[in-house]
């Protein structure tokens, strides 16, 4: 098993076809998922529900309806994903939304088994427009961060 986890920007560009990285985003999910059927591998799609938030993603409304069908998972922010992401804050000012992300990588990481890439890397796959924020908040290692 493989997982893709979103970033604010990489969720503003899958609900705006006029952003600039719309495309990008999509190919690269495209890309992904092809890739991954493949190798017989299932991926899952994660977008933490404060990034959510943050991009103003909401779920009702009929605009979303494009990025509603792509099947990203919510990953909830619970008692023991917040104390994580709280500490995250703390310890490399970020934003909250950032902080969950890394969390929620931490938490995937520690639970569900993942299978190695083509490339030997992390199956834990982040997008992102900002990989310092990211690379600081994931556990070492624990994922593989693409810049859109």
């Amino acid at each position: 098993m493989s997982a893709v986890l979103l970033d604010n920007e990489a969720v503003q560009a899958l609900l705006r076809p006029d952003h600039p990285k719309h495309r990008t985003v999509i190919a690269t999910l495209d890309g992904m998922s092809t890739r991954a059927r493949r190798r017989k591998d299932r991926t899952s799609r994660w977008v933490p529900t404060t990034v959510r938030v943050e991009a103003g993603w909401r779920r009702t409304d009929p605009a979303a309806t494009p990025a509603n069908r792509l099947h990203l998972r919510d990953h909830e922010l619970d008692r023991t994903t917040a104390d994580l992401a709280a500490a995250l804050v703390a310890a490399h000012r970020v934003s909250p939304a950032d902080a969950h992300l890394g969390a929620t990588v931490a938490t995937i990481a520690s639970t569900a088994p993942m299978t190695g890439n083509a490339t030997g890397g992390s199956s834990i796959v982040v997008l992102t427009s900002d990989p310092g924020d990211i690379d600081r908040v994931c556990p070492p290692g624990a994922a593989r961060v693409i810049r859109i």
